[in-house]
């Protein structure tokens, strides 16, 4: 049997460090199992997992965990839940046998310490002496970044073989979790790398999907919203089982020229969390700076080495940050295949964000799994020196939250700042020059602590609005986040307002306060220059994401305190039933404003019922309903999906004894294209689960087939996610990934090759639309309207040298953020919508007509000069007047373009009405024309 050679070196120091009567077979007993008995990676897989050209898949990797669990007494192996595709998502359990004995306690003071719910500080402090720190530490998450996977093999091992003095004090100290993100990436991505024979012709650059089902790199922008399966069993285990003080999320690729970056990180940092996060995360990152310095490690950078912030709350490691937990994430280079280390000049020079320069060099595999060992070891070994410190702070900051959630509090903001510093300023006769601006000392609670802008108490969902459904889906997306929700048991009072039964309430006196108030609350992002006057810093992702105003949720903010007969919710919740009201026995009547109609309306169409659109307000039953109301036909095919739907889906159908005398759009099954590529796109895949979720039935659709013309045969509608469509000039740069040779390509992919050129998708796509077809155009794909003969234009638009380029970012730049769109929801594509809609907008284009144009609908449009509802935004005055949604007539077909992500990572059902209504009312248009 091999063995790591640093095993009998730890072994020979241990021995020096026993106590005097002390044998190393006693000490090592006491351990756990003995080094032998553990069976090494070498022994297990094909190769050792770091060999050059080799990367061992999830499948052995999940069978070498079980080996190890039957092996060792130093591991518990834990499922956590099921992925996309079914596997099991394992997570290793590992610390000193004595703890993994006791894992239920130590579990319950870990709960009560993060809580923080009825512990006072004496208590807190003798559950700090006694308890163990929780560290999760995982790998995975992005599938082609095979560094962590391969690494946590090893890790694992090690931790379960060493016995010297150091590795003994972390297990007696800490309880590790190791889990993986994304079992079925890792088994798509090294089964393709170990496709072929020849290890040089071995690569990852060419796979042909996404490697997690539905969103790829995305499932890393899944974490409050969890609708991802991974992502829900991760946040089970973070926020409702373990409650971890440190969560560390490992990634590749690190900083050109270096090896790897690790926090701190830079500016902006969101003012919601404790600021104790931010300090321990600041003391954790150097401490893996300083380790890998002593070890002789160069080639770390941290802040201004890469792009990464603190501010968005949708990453794995940045949720934490809302949750009391120190995030940590690290980016590192390598990989399976052989590299070299760039020469740089700009990294050379050492700096306080560089501090040991690494110089040009060939690179493997095993030179990164040597870093990430180090990188381990020093976060284990932090959280095992500071353990008493860390298991108190997350009690510190979780009391923190609890003490401002039940008194008038402000949270300072951008926009208070500024405030202030447009305030005239002190008489400084006597500063020197170049002195900062002062300004009165009494303007600081005038201007930053106004009454009504205090932070709420509470949040009240109220029973019986519009959507309660969809309400429902938010109050699941806190759960998931381990944000405790009560409901009232009776009729009570809250900020002057009397709220039913039944409503839902969400106290800030909780010690995940900071989540809820990022969910809750408008993002106001800092104005970030890349200098003073310059143009503005991109963030990392996006900057305004408030999930209650994505999701149009009704909710009132609670400023005073609140009381009634209310209970905690134990776990998810699901709809409240709905009803069927009324006895007539001509049909039902369903209004058009929940979400959860569109499920029913399909269901009934698979059934062969005959649903209708209601194109007029009709009154039913004493309900008032707004155009869009559905009417189902009773009928044999109709009677049980109409039962089944108020039961399961929230739903009221009133029973009519007349058909409405309004004019009817009979709906009609119909055939929908997504359109993908090779690879995979991300816009497509979360597109693609929604249509799922809402039981649309549909079908990807590649280059291949679009351009080959005579779609109507295959469809009756084709929807152009963001990116679908090649973006050119003022639409963006295309991004597709690299496609291997027909020859290379498994046989099952080749129909998925090919790219879309405008010359052979333009005339495929006219004679579509013409022809009675219906295109949905989402985000850049929006550049059909320089293709085809349409009515309207981009809107955002300059011209350089004769060209459409995008506005200069300095007069106009909305990086990912929501802002309120006017609608007229008495347009069949405006179905169900209010009036007002925040929507979200992310570098986005909008639309507007030429002089004189006819045959289009404006659905959707910025009327405001200042839409900005969430995030930041640059010179937003220039989207007033400017169309956001339209329904295009061209020929007996409708081309719909929707400029805004209107389905941005299955966030924003707000706005999933566009999306869903045009799905069906384009073939059903066409199909009266007939």
């Amino acid at each position: 049997m091999r063995h790591h050679p640093s095993v009998a070196i730890a072994a020979a120091l241990f021995a020096a460090t026993l106590p005097m009567g002390s044998t190393l077979a006693q000490q090592a007993a006491e351990a756990g199992t003995a080094t032998a008995t553990v069976t090494a990676p070498a022994d297990f897989f094909k190769q050792s997992p770091g060999s050059d050209y080799y990367l061992a898949n999830y499948s052995e990797y999940e069978a070498y965990l079980k080996r190890l669990a039957g092996e060792t007494d130093r591991m518990k192996l834990v499922d956590i839940g099921k992925t996309a595709e079914g596997r099991t998502q394992w997570m290793a359990v590992v610390s000193s046998p004595a703890n993994l004995a006791r894992l239920d306690e130590y579990r319950d003071i870990a709960q009560k310490l993060a809580k923080a719910e009825g512990v006072d500080e004496a208590e807190a402090h003798r559950l700090a002496a006694r308890g163990k720190v929780v560290v999760w530490i995982d790998a995975g998450l992005h599938a082609t970044e095979t560094v962590t996977s391969q690494g946590q093999i090893q890790i694992i091992h090690r931790m379960l073989s060493q016995s010297d003095p150091e590795t003994l004090r972390m297990l007696d100290d800490c309880i590790i979790l190791f889990a993986h993100d994304n079992p079925d990436g890792m088994e798509l991505v090294s089964n393709w790398y170990m496709r072929h024979a020849d290890p040089a012709k071995r690569e990852y650059a060419t796979l042909p999907r996404l490697y997690q089902k539905y969103v790829g790199h995305d499932n890393n922008r899944d974490s409050f919203m969890a609708a991802m399966p991974e992502t829900e069993n991760v946040n089970r285990v973070l926020f409702r089982q373990w409650y971890p003080q440190i969560v560390y999320n490992q990634h590749q690729t690190g900083p050109e020229g270096m090896v790897v970056f690790v926090p701190p990180f830079r500016d902006p940092f969101n003012f919601n969390y404790d600021p104790i996060v931010m300090a321990m995360l600041n003391e954790v990152g150097f401490a893996m700076h300083s380790r890998l310095i002593a070890e002789g490690k160069a080639g770390s950078g941290t802040r201004s080495a890469a792009p990464y912030s603190t501010w968005h709350n949708g990453m794995e490691r940045s949720v934490s940050y809302f949750h009391n937990s120190i995030g940590l994430l690290t980016e590192i280079i390598g990989g399976p295949t052989p590299t070299k280390i760039p020469l740089v000049p700009a990294t050379q020079l050492p700096r306080s964000d560089e501090m040991m320069p690494i110089a040009p060099r060939a690179w493997h595999l095993q030179d990164s799994l040597d870093y990430q060992w180090t990188l381990n070891r020093a976060v284990i070994d932090y959280a095992s020196r500071n353990r008493e410190r860390l298991l108190f702070n997350i009690w510190r900051m979780g009391a923190n939250s609890i003490e401002k959630g039940s008194r008038d509090s402000w949270t300072m903001t951008p926009t208070k700042v500024q405030r202030l510093a447009d305030a005239a300023p002190l008489d400084q006769k006597d500063a020197r020059p170049g002195s900062a601006k002062k300004v009165d000392p009494a303007l600081y609670t005038a201007l930053t602590q106004r009454p009504e802008e205090r932070d709420p108490r509470a949040y009240v969902i109220p029973a019986g609005q519009a959507d309660m459904p969809t309400a429902v889906a938010f109050l699941n997306a806190l759960i998931k986040n381990g944000v405790d929700v009560e409901q009232a048991a009776a009729p009570f009072t809250a900020g002057g307002k009397t709220y039913p039964a039944g409503s839902y309430i969400v106290r800030t006196a909780q010690a995940y306060r900071p989540h809820i108030l990022d969910m809750f609350e408008p993002q106001d992002h800092p104005h970030d220059a890349e200098y003073p006057g310059g143009p503005p810093k991109a963030p990392y992702d996006i900057t305004g994401y408030t999930l209650a105003y994505q999701m149009g949720i009704g909710f009132d903010r609670i400023l005073d305190g609140i009381e009634g007969t209310f209970a905690r919710v134990p776990d998810l919740l699901s709809p409240p039933p709905g009803r069927i009201e009324g006895q007539g026995k001509a049909g039902w009547i369903v209004g058009h404003e929940t979400n959860n109609s569109f499920i029913l309306t399909n269901r009934l169409l698979k059934a062969g019922a005959k649903p209708a659109w209601i194109d007029a307000p009709v009154t039913a039953n004493g309900h008032a309903l707004r155009p869009g109301a559905i009417w189902i036909p009773a009928s044999p095919r109709a009677t049980p999906v109409i039962e089944r739907a108020v039961r399961e889906l929230g739903l009221v159908a009133i029973a009519s004894d007349r058909a409405p005398e309004a004019g009817l759009l009979p709906l009609k099954p119909v055939r929908i294209g997504l359109v993908d590529r090779y690879g995979g796109l991300m816009s497509a895949g979360w597109t693609r689960w929604l249509l799922e979720q809402f039981e649309f039935d549909f079908r990807p659709v590649y280059p291949r087939r679009l351009e080959a013309g005579n779609l109507a045969r295959d469809f009756d509608v084709i929807l152009f996610t963001d990116g679908a469509l090649p973006p050119k000039g003022a639409w963006g740069t295309d991004r597709a990934g690299k496609q291997p040779s027909e020859q290379d390509t498994p046989p099952e992919y080749r129909a998925m090759l090919g790219t879309l050129s405008d010359e052979r998708i333009a005339p495929a796509i006219d004679g579509f639309i013409r022809g009675g077809g219906t295109v949905v155009a989402i985000g850049n794909a929006g550049r059909f309207t320089d293709l085809l003969s349409v009515p309207l234009a981009p809107a955002l638009v300059r011209q350089v040298g004769g060209e459409r380029k995008a506005l200069d970012t300095k007069g106009f730049y909305i990086p990912g953020s929501i802002l309120r769109a006017r609608v007229d929801n008495r347009q069949p594509l405006g179905y169900g919508l209010p009036e007002a809609v925040d929507i979200f907008f992310n570098r986005s284009q909008t639309f507007a007509p030429a002089p004189g144009a006819t045959d289009y609908g404006k659905v959707a449009w910025f009327e405001d000069r200042n839409p900005l509802r969430s995030g930041w935004a640059i010179g937003e005055e220039r989207l007033a007047g400017t169309i956001a949604v339209a329904d295009i007539g061209l020929g007996r077909g409708k081309l719909f373009l929707m400029g805004p992500e209107v389905a941005q990572r299955a966030q924003s059902h707000g706005t999933f009405k566009f999306l869903f209504n045009g799905l069906l009312y384009g073939p059903a248009a066409a199909e009266a024309k007939r």
